[in-house]
């Protein structure tokens, strides 16, 4: 697996990625205490600034992104599909959850990670 590749990224939005961090939604705590430490085998950073975005959670080795949408994204499907597009065309594969659903079902959130990184690792 040849990925990690550096992607360009605004550096001020490192200040803001940090606020993020301090002021996370209880399914972004949830799932985190979930992938830390690379408890998927894989280490994963918290609100990563990429291109004009922040990255709720990413891991450059696989480039693999997994967004929690809370409700600031009601009735944002075309941003949000643009933002999925421009991401993708860095290579990166997105991964998104609804806020309700990482904090009601954490084994069927984890599952479906697990069950993607599975297949990057065996894609070529």
């Amino acid at each position: 697996m040849t990925r990690n590749r550096l992607i360009p990224y605004n550096p001020n939005l490192k200040k803001f990625a940090r606020l993020l961090r301090l002021n996370s939604t209880l399914g972004e705590v949830l799932l985190w205490n979930e992938i830390k430490k690379k408890s998927l085998g894989y280490e994963f950073h918290r609100q990563v600034p990429v291109d004009c975005y922040i990255l709720d959670f990413y891991n450059h080795e696989l480039m693999l992104a997994i967004e929690i949408d809370g409700s600031s994204h009601d009735y944002k499907y075309e941003v949000d599909s643009q933002r999925e597009k421009k991401l993708e065309s860095y290579g990166i594969t997105v991964i998104r959850f609804d806020e309700w659903e990482v904090r009601k079902d954490m084994s069927n959130v984890l599952r479906v990670i697990e069950q993607v990184i599975s297949e990057m690792e065996t894609s070529p």
